[in-house]
């Protein structure tokens, strides 16, 4: 967060909600009278990525939804997994099998492979 973020966010900002990793959602206080819609953003907690923002907020913060999730929660689906950041790069990161930085054992070939020959 920079300061002219932080300053902005004093300034300007009306804290509207929280999700479960802790980033804080604000809006403009007083809109434009120009009929503009109040911006909307966000301050994360730890490092700015914004993969962090859950799929609710992330409707909230783009104007899907009018109401913000802290007010009118969205109804879960039945499909719906618990949200997780990216973890590209971190040591949490998705590795399949034979990959060089998890195990580097590959499975053996099967045999069934025949390379394509031009004639």
């Amino acid at each position: 967060m920079t300061l002219g973020t932080r300053l902005y966010t004093m300034l300007r900002g009306e804290r509207v909600g929280e999700d479960s990793f802790g980033n804080r959602y604000y809006h403009e206080k007083n809109p434009d009278e120009s009929g503009q819609r109040r911006k909307r953003w966000v301050l994360y907690k730890g490092a700015a990525e914004a993969s962090k923002v859950p799929a609710d907020w992330h409707a909230w913060l783009h104007h899907t939804i009018a109401l913000p999730p802290s007010v009118a929660p969205l109804a879960a689906q039945p499909w719906e997994q618990p949200h997780r950041p990216n973890a590209t790069g971190s040591p949490d990161a998705y590795l399949p099998r034979g990959h060089l930085h998890g195990t580097g054992q590959r499975p053996p070939a099967t045999g069934d492979y025949e390379p394509w020959r031009p004639n």
